[in-house]
C-alpha cells in the first residue's frame, strides 16, 4: 500500500527534466504541443515525478508540477546522506543501477538520474543508466529504484528481529 504524502507542508523546489515540441498535422496545419518532464523534491527524502502536456510551456511546466506532487515517495537514507544497499530501478526498457557511497563522493550520475537524486536529498551515490537512455523512462527508473530502498529497521521489524540479527 502506498503512504500518502501530505505535500502542503513540504517546501518542494522543483526541476524541468525535459522539454518536448510535440507536433500534429491537421487540415489546417500544424499544432504544437509542449510535454515537460518535472522532478519535484524537499532536498529532505521526499521526491516525486510528473509529466505536464500545453499549448504553452509555462502551462506544461505547472501541469508537470502538479502531476509530481501527485505522486511522492519518501526515501529512505542512511546517515551519509546514501542508500542503505545496493538497487536496480527498472521501468520500461530503462534500468538504473543505484550503489550507497562513502561520505565525500557526491553524486556519480547521469543528467535525468541526477535531478531526481539531488532533490531527493541524497549526496553521496553511484549509478549506472542501462539500457534505453529515454528520459522519462531513466527518471522514472530512477525512482522505481529509490522506492524499494528499505532501511535495517525496518527489515528488522518485518522479520520479528533486532537489527544486530539482521546486519550480523
Amino acid at each position: 500500500m502506498k503512504k500518502i504524502i501530505d505535500a502542503s507542508t513540504l517546501d518542494l523546489q522543483d526541476k524541468v527534466v525535459t522539454i518536448k515540441r510535440v507536433t500534429k498535422v491537421v487540415k489546417g496545419g500544424r499544432t504544437f504541443r509542449f510535454a515537460a518532464l518535472v522532478v519535484v523534491g524537499d532536498y529532505n527524502g521526499h521526491v516525486g515525478v510528473g509529466l505536464g502536456k500545453a499549448t504553452e510551456i509555462p502551462d506544461a511546466i505547472r501541469k508537470g508540477k502538479d502531476d509530481a506532487i501527485k505522486n511522492l515517495i519518501y526515501v529512505e537514507r542512511n546517515e551519509n546522506n546514501s542508500i542503505y544497499h545496493e538497487v536496480l530501478g527498472k521501468f520500461g526498457s530503462s534500468n538504473v543501477l543505484l550503489k550507497p557511497a562513502p561520505e565525500g563522493t557526491g553524486i556519480i550520475a547521469g543528467g535525468p538520474a541526477r535531478a531526481v537524486l539531488e532533490l531527493a536529498g541524497i549526496k553521496n551515490i553511484r549509478t549506472k543508466s542501462i539500457g534505453s537512455n529515454n528520459k522519462r523512462n531513466v527518471v522514472n527508473a530512477t525512482l522505481a529504484g529509490l522506492g524499494s530502498v528499505t532501511s535495517p529497521e525496518k527489515v528488522a521489524r518485518l522479520r520479528g528481529k533486532s537489527v544486530e540479527e539482521i546486519l550480523g
